[in-house]
């Protein structure tokens, strides 16, 4: 099971961190992601980890402002998010791959967290 947290309300150009922490045993053996859906729209990618964090993917929306990392020892991954933008407003979901390397497709994903939402000011 995928647990995130961090959402929250903040106003545009601040920040926030998310976390998603898992309980399962396989968890650094695979590529894990965030994804994020405002409403009214699809499901998008926005970042991804390789399975040792020695590689990652993010989308052109939130290159430069989104980092993604890993902490293998605690089962956790994280999504820095630095000058938050209105356009960012949507719930964010974590979710394992089932590959090693970043995957950037929703259909490469087999496990899924709940969403946290964020919601940013203007």
């Amino acid at each position: 099971q995928l647990q995130a947290s961090g959402g929250g309300l903040v106003q545009a150009g601040g920040s926030l961190t998310l976390s998603c922490t898992t309980s399962g045993r396989t968890f650094r053996n695979y590529a894990m992601g965030w994804f994020r859906q405002a409403p009214g729209k699809e499901r998008e990618f926005v970042a991804s980890i390789s399975w040792n964090g020695g590689s990652t993917v993010s989308a052109d929306s939130v290159k430069g402002r989104f980092t993604i990392s890993r902490d293998n020892a605690k089962n956790t991954i994280y999504l820095r998010m630095i000058n938050l933008k209105p356009e960012d407003t949507a719930a964010y979901y974590c979710a394992r791959a089932f590959v090693l390397t970043t995957a950037t497709d929703s259909l490469q994903y087999n496990y899924w967290g709940q969403g946290t939402q964020v919601t940013v000011s203007s």
